[in-house]
């Protein structure tokens, strides 16, 4: 019993931090919405256009996250701060290529990009000219991504969330006087997000120096080693982006009171997802750390403690969206048809939540042990054989908004039978580190 209770505190003192500083991001979207929508219809369509590309750019590159955590993590458990260092090293040539690459291909393609996501006119060209702008703090962004792994590998939780706060408020105030009362409007926007970018991935960037290691050139093996588990974490990335795209494309199809429904739906659980994903990284610290260190028992008893807090927190999360069934749309939306096609999938939702929340721990626990490959191609294979199937099949037979939400749920049973399946089969328990 102490065992458990010594896994539970140490969950919960990654799992807060890891909250506060993943529940920065939507709460920054949102004021900045708020700030853009004051100077105009034009504006907040340009800010939702730019903002869709510039998300899934950085979105995609979240294995400079998840890929250094799950190195380091090893390396920390096994004792070898030094490489771990090196690690960090690594990452941060790669965040800052990767990033030069990202805005020279943005500021480049800007025009074109804000035609592929269906901007036209007036909206297309402010969007384009704040894409440009914004462009310039991606590779900050990526460094901020980078240095993230590498603070969670070693378990410092805090002064991630501390830097990214502090950047948040940083960037609401140059906002305000940017827009306001400097008077540049949308400009000041995108111009307040890069110089509070450029000061976020400054701080991070200190950390990763101040890492321990022999040297800090760039090391070929290690680059390809980040790189190769990187690819694997952008496919399960990209499959599952794939799959909400086709989502949102159908249901246009089908109604703009689906549509509607469908977004509240989706928003609120991406706000639910933030607690799981807390979990699901404070598991991943730990699996890592203790299989790096040879303790493959402890990281199999660690990984229940996370599946059991999942799977509570999952169904509690199902059993209050059924009882907020006829009031959470109501927050969201004025129009009846909106309302009446969310209390439609709500249930449906809420049996999301428990296999879901188990996925997400499982995707935690075999990040830490570094079984990127598996759930590369378990991702998508549960998005390409068993989501769009169902998902066309819904457009076809006019099965609407709920024959998507049913699509849904296959996607997160088809997600949980696969990882369930390579965690009970205990092939990702391998302890130590690599030569």
């Amino acid at each position: 019993m102490s065992t458990a209770r010594s896994y539970d505190r140490e969950i919960l003192r990654l799992a807060i931090p890891a909250l506060g500083a993943l529940a920065a991001e939507p709460l920054y979207l949102l004021v900045d919405t708020a700030i853009v929508g004051h100077l105009g219809t034009p504006q907040l369509a340009a800010l939702a256009l730019a903002a869709a590309v510039l998300g899934a750019a950085v979105t995609l590159c979240n294995f400079l996250t998840y890929g250094t955590t799950a190195q380091v993590a090893r390396l920390h458990g096994a004792g070898e701060a030094q490489r771990a260092g090196e690690i960090a090293a690594q990452a941060l040539w790669l965040a800052l290529g990767i990033g030069l690459l990202l805005t020279i291909a943005v500021v480049t393609l800007a025009d074109p990009l804000m035609t592929l996501v269906g901007g036209h006119g007036h909206t297309a060209d402010l969007a384009a000219r704040y894409l440009r702008i914004s462009a310039l703090g991606l590779p900050c962004a990526l460094i901020a991504l980078a240095a993230q792994g590498y603070l969670r590998g070693v378990g410092d939780l805090r002064s991630p969330l501390i830097v990214v706060v502090v950047a948040n408020a940083i960037n609401i105030v140059l906002e305000l006087v940017f827009v306001y009362v400097l008077d540049w409007g949308l400009d000041g926007s995108a111009a307040g997000t890069v110089v509070a970018q450029a000061g976020m991935g400054a701080a991070f960037t200190m950390y990763l120096l101040k890492a321990p290691a022999r040297t800090r050139r760039p090391n070929p093996d290690q680059l390809k080693s980040l790189a190769r588990m990187g690819g694997h974490i952008v496919v399960r990335t990209g499959s599952l982006l794939l799959a909400f795209v086709i989502a949102g494309a159908v249901l246009a199809r089908v109604g703009d009171d689906s549509l509607g429904a469908h977004q509240i739906a989706f928003q609120v659980f991406i706000f639910l997802a933030l607690i799981l994903d807390a979990i699901a990284i404070a598991g991943q610290v730990l699996v890592g750390r203790m299989l790096g260190a040879g303790d493959a028992a402890g990281a199999l008893a660690a990984a229940r403690r996370m599946l059991g807090w999942s799977l509570a927190g999952g169904c509690a999360m199902g059993l209050g969206l059924l009882a907020t069934r006829n009031v959470i749309p109501h927050a969201f939306s004025t129009d009846t048809a909106v309302r009446a096609r969310a209390r439609e999938l709500w249930p449906l939702f809420a049996l999301m939540l428990p296999a879901g929340a188990l996925t997400f721990a499982l995707d935690g626990i075999l990040l830490g042990a570094g079984d990127t490959r598996f759930l590369a191609y378990a991702m998508a294979f549960s998005a390409l054989a068993v989501f769009v199937p169902i998902t066309l099949l819904s457009l076809h037979f006019h099965w609407g908004v709920i024959g998507v939400w049913w699509g849904l749920n296959a996607l997160m049973l088809a997600r949980l039978v696969t990882t369930g399946a390579r965690y009970r089969g205990r092939r990702w328990v391998v302890v130590g580190v690599p030569a």
